[in-house]
């Protein structure tokens, strides 16, 4: 009988060790797709570089913002 609940509790664990692997793994490829898409984008219009860099900051803070949710929940998920 405690084989199966210890058993719960680490497939539990292991799924949220996923859900973090799998959100880091998520920002990694966003904040890639944001700084490549803003390199393109001023090199196109090298003028308005200010303006493209202030944004791509904003989009990549938001996705760390995400990313970090995550990892926090998946934290929690291992702990409790």
């Amino acid at each position: 009988m405690l084989s199966l609940l210890l058993a719960d509790v680490a497939i539990a664990k292991m799924g949220a060790a996923i859900g973090a692997g799998l959100a880091a793994i998520g920002a990694g490829i966003g904040i890639g797709k944001i700084g490549g898409q803003a390199m393109d984008a001023m090199a196109r219009q090298p003028e308005k570089m200010g303006d493209l860099r202030s944004s791509m900051i904003v989009a990549a803070a938001l996705v760390e913002g995400v990313a970090l949710f995550g990892v926090i929940i998946a934290v929690l998920a291992i702990v409790l």
